[in-house]
């Protein structure tokens, strides 16, 4: 792999495990102590900016990318970061944590940290090597630059589904008078997950911009991931399984898309 050095690779990637090691250890303790452990979704986002940041400081690739890359990661995850923590202040465990815990035989110590921590730390790291092996490569030219180009703007795609759409749920429930009533207005009406939809768009942008330099686009797995685990593992397909039970929500599944944003049938 020409222009890869191996080398500095290994202390960007190390270094990422060791922050997010120490980041899911300290977020267990807290989760431990409040008795609720759905606080992991709020250093979820965190995480993967405090990897940014280790690759933007200790890699040794394009200055201009890898700071971009930090830029990019943080604008996403601290507002995400924010985002979860206000949802989740002050309220229960997250039924998809305590359906977890059940079907593993309880929330001892070893199975909260194998079940919910390491899982979650590790695919971290995985999620973030378009990060780490952007860090360790050289200026991107010609097409390269283009990719760059278009990643941005598929970043930016996805922040905005993700953040308008997490916008308007939240001023919808907000509004007494939509007590009991599905969200279907604005990008609701399009997609019934805006929310993963633009998560999963910021993932493949950044790994546009990773791919601009050769190899960095052999970590196309890390969105492939990424967007399995918004649709089909954790994210969509759990909600829609919960959500399905309230009135309405049916008929709502048969006029708006799953996950790509589509006009609403009629």
């Amino acid at each position: 792999m020409n222009g890869f050095d191996w080398s500095d690779f290994g202390v960007v990637t190390a270094a990422s495990l060791l922050v997010l090691a120490v980041l899911q250890a300290a977020t267990f303790l807290v989760g431990r102590r409040i008795g609720r452990y759905n606080v992991v979704d709020v250093t979820w986002g965190l995480g993967f900016v405090l990897v940014a940041l280790v690759a933007a400081v200790l890699g040794d690739g394009d200055a201009l990318r890898r700071w971009l890359m930090f830029v990019l990661v943080a604008v996403w995850g601290l507002r995400l970061t924010w985002h979860m923590y206000t949802k989740s202040a002050g309220k229960g465990e997250d039924p998809r944590y305590e359906e977890m815990l059940d079907r593993a035989g309880g929330d001892s110590p070893g199975v909260v940290i194998r079940k919910i921590f390491l899982t979650q730390g590790l695919a971290q790291w995985f999620v973030s090597l378009p990060l780490q092996v952007s860090a360790v490569l050289g200026p991107a030219t010609g097409v390269g630059a283009v990719a760059v180009v278009l990643g941005v703007l598929l970043w930016v795609i996805g922040v905005v589904f993700e953040s308008v759409g997490d916008h308007q749920l939240k001023t919808f429930k907000a509004d007494p008078s939509h007590k009991g009533e599905i969200m279907d207005v604005g990008l609701w009406a399009w997609t019934r997950h805006p929310n993963y939809f633009g998560d999963s768009c910021v993932w493949w942008g950044l790994w546009l911009i990773a791919a601009s330099v050769w190899p960095g686009a052999v970590t196309v797995l890390s969105p492939v991931v990424m967007t399995y685990f918004l649709v089909f593992a954790t994210g969509a397909r759990l909600l829609e399984k919960s959500m399905s039970q309230r009135a309405g929500y049916p008929e709502y599944q048969q006029r708006t898309s799953y996950f790509l944003p589509l006009p609403p049938k009629r």
